[in-house]
């Protein structure tokens, strides 16, 4: 009687030793946050390592005139913030410029 084998405890919290992995190769990620009021913060994720996020950074603030940053991230990396919504801005530029295909950017946000 002792030896019921469905009985064995399983825990669904246990850690597997798999990590969920914020970045996803291959995709960039644009993002939007809301500010106070009609502020918004735009943010650039996932950039190719190749590509110089200032020189970037320098080429967005002057097409879109806005104020931005780079942000080093533990779990990301490096973030560019730019001020104001510009999700769709930065696809059309990222696209013309054949930094990447439309299919490889991810657009978040309201």
């Amino acid at each position: 009687m002792s030896d019921i084998a469905n009985l064995k405890s399983y825990d669904p919290f246990a850690d597997t030793g798999e990590e969920a992995d914020l970045k996803v190769a291959g995709y960039i990620h644009i993002r939007v946050q809301q500010r106070n009021g009609r502020k918004t913060l735009t943010t650039v994720q996932g950039l190719p390592a190749d590509l110089d996020q200032k020189r970037v950074l320098k080429a967005f603030k002057k097409e879109f005139a806005c104020n931005g940053t780079v942000v080093q991230d533990e779990d990301l990396g490096e973030v560019i913030q730019l001020q104001g919504d510009h999700r769709l801005k930065i696809q059309q530029f990222l696209a013309a410029q054949e930094i990447v295909s439309k299919d490889k950017i991810k657009i978040h946000g309201f």
